[in-house]
């Protein structure tokens, strides 16, 4: 039995030996590379299709600015309260860290209380994704966007499960530093969905 135990715990030392201490990290930055080449492709689909309107309603017509602006200024708004988070993660101080991802989620999930609001009014009068494909491309680039974001908050509030539980380990350390890079990585995206897609829009 004590041999099988000593094996055992060899085993794992081995396991955990070769596990490389950055491998997480560069798997996740390899995960954001290709989600760029897939907001790269939705982006060169609405630049090729922004003009077809098929006798519908064009931007300038459907886009509500303020109400976008709006919208754009939670997004930016979390990405600063997530920056508080890190910070106090650095500091080690746990109750802090989850107070700001806390309002970091808040941010987020207004952001796609809004987000689900315009789709909700675009179809309820008529400019669904079917309409044209100018929406077609609208709403699959949008949309794959705020899907992100959505799972960007379900990654959150996990977090703060695992916070919770067992505070700032060096597991939850990364995962706070992936998510990091994917919430802002998400930010960088909706400023130029926010450029490309609806100033753009609504000057055409």
């Amino acid at each position: 039995m004590s041999q099988s135990v000593a094996v055992n715990s060899n085993l794992d030392f081995v396991v955990r030996d070769h596990h490389a201490p950055n491998g997480t990290l560069l798997g996740f930055w390899l995960y954001l590379m290709s989600d760029c080449l897939v907001f790269a492709a939705l982006f060169a689909t609405y630049g090729v299709l922004s003009q077809s309107y098929a006798g519908g309603p064009t931007g300038a017509e459907l886009f509500d600015l303020p109400l976008v602006a709006l919208n754009t200024a939670f997004l930016l708004f979390s990405s600063i309260t997530y920056g508080f988070a890190m910070l106090q993660m650095q500091q080690g101080k746990k109750h802090g860290t989850m107070i700001w991802l806390g309002i970091t989620g808040l941010f987020g999930a207004a952001f796609l209380a809004v987000e689900l609001y315009e789709f909700y009014h675009l179809i309820h009068i008529g400019a669904g994704p079917q309409r044209s494909a100018f929406l077609s491309s609208f709403f699959a680039l949008v949309g794959t966007h705020g899907l992100h974001v959505m799972i960007g908050l379900i990654w959150l509030v996990t977090l703060l499960f695992q916070l919770s539980k067992h505070g700032l380990i060096q597991e939850n350390r990364r995962r706070l530093f992936c998510l990091s890079m994917f919430w802002h990585f998400l930010d960088v995206i909706w400023i130029g969905v926010f450029t490309f897609v609806y100033l753009m829009g609504s000057m055409t």
